[in-house]
């Protein structure tokens, strides 16, 4: 195993429950508009796929090029940034737009320069359905079949062939900023990327676009894939993850339109 079947289950039940949270914000944000004077991106939901790929081949050479003149305070700019606008746009789902604006900026600051492992976990249950809600109108079940396939041979690549994720990840632990779920534990660090909780949350958001029963299928598939992943992968080695949340995405939307058929 990876990790312990204790530490796994910790980030199985926060990978679950970042997926659940996520719809709501994104079934939510079906209803209303979105806060800060925010609007939905509007892609062709047949070809939404492509310029989103392009985007994050884009931001990713922007990590790396940072990465290489180290300008470390322009990323913790960049982080804090994003994360307080993702936040606030979750958060707003519920709360008055100033509530949601000061609760973003204390939190993400607490995550930022104090690095409190709760507070740090906690706002990557919201940070991602704050995200996913600009997007997720964006695309229907092919788009986000073929983004997924995408980034899964991309994520391949990255851990795999050129490795540059890995160089990312051990960037961001450096400067102790890291997107998705961070668990430390006996002098080792369980993470699992942002990536791989938006993705799959995206995919779901496009499968079942209004809150029902049917809407945990998804996440539960996707949550089965990570752990057979934590559980059969081995210490201190680098995986890929959305391959395997692929499988299990793709799984999940079989039985899915198999329970809608029957019922």
């Amino acid at each position: 195993m990876k990790h312990n079947l204790y530490i796994i289950f910790l980030i199985l039940l926060l990978f679950f429950s970042a997926q659940i949270i996520g719809l709501i914000i994104t079934e939510r944000y079906s209803v209303k508009s979105l806060p800060l004077g925010l609007e939905k991106v509007e892609l062709n939901q047949k070809t939404s796929y492509l310029p989103f790929f392009i985007t994050i081949l884009v931001a990713t050479g922007l990590s790396l090029l940072l990465m290489r003149t180290n300008i470390k305070w322009l990323w913790i700019a960049w982080f804090f940034m994003s994360i307080s606008i993702a936040l606030t746009i979750a958060f707003s789902a519920w709360l008055p737009i100033y509530i949601s604006i000061i609760a973003s900026i204390i939190l993400t600051s607490i995550k930022i320069f104090k690095r409190n492992i709760y507070v740090h976990n906690f706002t990557e249950l919201f940070a991602y359905g704050g995200l996913i809600a600009l997007f997720a109108g964006s695309f229907n079940i092919f788009s986000a079949t073929v983004l997924l396939l995408l980034i899964s041979i991309y994520d391949m690549i990255a851990v795999w062939k050129t490795k540059h994720m890995i160089k990312i990840a051990k960037f961001q632990s450096d400067l102790k900023i890291f997107a998705g779920i961070l668990i430390p534990y006996k002098n080792r660090v369980a993470i699992l990327g942002g990536g791989d909780i938006a993705f799959p949350l995206l995919f779901a958001a496009a499968a079942v676009p209004l809150l029902s029963l049917y809407s945990v299928i998804i996440p539960i598939f996707s949550t089965t894939a990570l752990f057979f992943l934590f559980y059969f992968g081995e210490k201190k080695k680098f995986y890929p993850a959305m391959p395997f949340l692929t499988i299990g995405c793709l799984v999940g939307l079989c039985v899915l339109k198999l329970l809608q058929f029957i019922f």
